[in-house]
């Protein structure tokens, strides 16, 4: 977007850059995969190709079935959407302030478009804060609005802001997921565990450097590590501010 609401803007880029980080992506030779091949590559079914690259997009915004889809299909890249159905869903309700989005309806079409669909939970709350109840629906109403939406399974999950545990990655699991993406500002590798697979975010400030940097492999740490104590004590601030004021938003 060029004129992003206030609240998303630092994960946003303008129509220009994200041409450009495209097309960076394709001159680094790399091979683009959807989260499926990952999870084949993890659970020990499939290799993964040389050098492989996977591109994911949250929450549903309105541009993903249009200009977006329609940058990548020009470049024959797929990529992966996760989509927060409460967002984009008749009638849903979530936790994401005001932004144009996307219907759900329309998640077919980024089917159509190369992309592969997965959940990014109801309301987009702080999934590791919430009560068994209520993570509980998280997981299995979005999966279940997906499918019956797109009449196949979606075994794919992304936590909202990355926010994960140990248990909320256990509930995943036992809701049917295959995998769970989270943030971590990591490179993943193929000894990245399956619940909490680490992805970079790209942020407005981001440069097409910053981008190639990190297709060649460069510019951050390499996941699987243990989360360090300013991730685990945020966590539990967190925890405590949610007993109060109830679910809150993950962004």
């Amino acid at each position: 977007m060029d004129d992003p609401p206030d609240w998303i803007a630092e994960f946003t880029v303008t129509p220009r850059a994200f041409a450009a980080h495209l097309d960076a992506v394709v001159d680094s030779g790399r091979t683009p995969v959807t989260i499926s091949a990952l999870a084949n590559h993890l659970a020990g079914r499939a290799p993964l190709p040389p050098r492989p690259v996977l591109l994911t997009f949250d929450d549903g915004f309105a541009d993903l079935p249009g200009p977006t889809a329609e940058a990548l299909a020009e470049r024959a890249l797929p990529a992966t959407a996760y989509l927060t159905t409460g967002a984009i869903a008749p009638g849903g309700r979530s936790l994401l302030p005001p932004a144009p989005m996307m219907t759900l309806d329309r998640a077919a079409e980024l089917e159509r478009s190369g992309m592969e669909v997965g959940s990014h939970t109801v309301t987009h709350a702080q999934l590791d804060t919430l009560t068994a109840g209520r993570l509980r629906a998280e997981l299995l109403d979005s999966k279940a609005a997906l499918e019956d939406t797109l009449g196949h399974r979606v075994p794919h999950l992304a936590y909202p802001h990355g926010y994960n545990s140990a248990r909320v990655r256990a509930m995943a699991a036992r809701a049917g997921y295959e995998t769970a993406t989270a943030v971590r500002h990591a490179l993943s590798s193929g000894a990245d565990e399956r619940y909490r697979i680490a992805r970079l975010i790209v942020r407005r400030g981001h440069t097409v450097t910053d981008v190639r940097t990190w297709l060649a492999g460069d510019g951050a740490r390499i996941a699987p590590y243990r989360d360090g104590p300013t991730t685990v004590g945020w966590r539990w601030y967190r925890r405590a501010r949610a007993t109060v004021r109830g679910p809150e938003f993950a962004g």
